[in-house]
């Protein structure tokens, strides 16, 4: 069991600390099982160092096991996660800046801000390329039926999703189908497995109601897939009170995302209507 740190002192200790490599580890002549390396990804995970949670759970896959554990399979997902949404609010960020400042700009200015939002889309590219390529090589060939390969799935269709975001360096028309198809499948595995509840299942349902609306510039079909899985969780929920029950928080969570974006696009469409 990982120990029991104050949040707050948490990142202060763990942040300064240097990263524990395979190499630090045969010195001391010891040998990492597999509960070794959840620990140190979790210690990782609570001081924020999200490249060395993917490093130990990245042992794990290839020294252990491609089936990983809910637990780690978490870890996984939210160290991604959270570097990508690092990158991609700092590349809105400059994309904001240069449209704010194109007029008052000098020319190297707006070339420097070029420079710096080239290499946030690098590493962009790097960082989803390379969890693309650990799904489709080892955690969804190794997933069971069901939940597990949903999950996977999904998350292969958002990291398409973001790489189609990034027009200046990849064809946005071939990622864009890649998520397309990593989504259809993933939907319709969740359709055939998952109840209408399940926040996995809703999840994606949500997920891939914004890939209709970013990618493909569509907000009807955004709106028509969101709003039929809101109202199959809804009618599911009403007719089975059991069911409503598991996950509950999760779900209802997910809901209101979905009811958040429904009411934005639904707006969207009248506009276009009125105009």
């Amino acid at each position: 069991m990982v120990p029991h740190l104050k949040a707050e002192s948490n990142s202060n200790v763990f942040a300064c600390l240097s990263p524990i490599s395979i190499g630090d580890i045969q010195q001391m002549d010891m040998s990492l099982s597999r509960l070794d390396c959840l620990f140190l990804a979790k210690i990782a995970d609570q001081a924020e160092r999200y490249h060395d949670v993917i490093a130990q759970l990245k042992d794990i896959i290839n020294d252990h096991n491609a089936q990983l554990t809910i637990d780690e399979r978490n870890l996984l997902s939210i160290a991604y996660k959270n570097l990508t949404a690092t990158l991609r609010a700092s590349w809105r960020t400059i994309d904001a800046l240069q449209k704010k400042e194109a007029l008052s700009s000098t020319r190297r200015q707006v070339k420097l801000m070029r420079v710096q939002k080239d290499r946030i889309e690098r590493d962009l590219d790097k960082l989803c390329r390379d969890v693309v390529d650990l799904l489709e090589k080892q955690l969804i060939p190794a997933a069971s039926d069901g939940e597990e390969k949903v999950f996977y799935s999904k998350m292969r269709g958002d990291y398409y999703r973001y790489l189609a975001e990034l027009t200046r360096l990849n064809s946005q028309e071939e990622l864009g189908k890649a998520s397309l198809e990593a989504y259809k499948f993933a939907y319709r595995h969740a359709l055939a497995t998952l109840p209408p509840t399940h926040p996995t299942r809703l999840g994606l349902a949500l997920n891939f109601a914004v890939y209709f609306h970013d990618i493909m510039r569509s907000p009807e079909r955004a709106c028509h897939l969101a709003k039929h899985a809101f109202d199959e969780a809804v009618a599911a929920a009403v007719a089975d009170a059991s069911t409503a029950m598991s996950n509950i928080e999760d779900a209802l969570m997910i809901l209101q995302l979905m009811k958040d974006d429904l009411i934005l696009w639904r707006g969207e469409i009248s506009k276009e209507s009125a105009a």
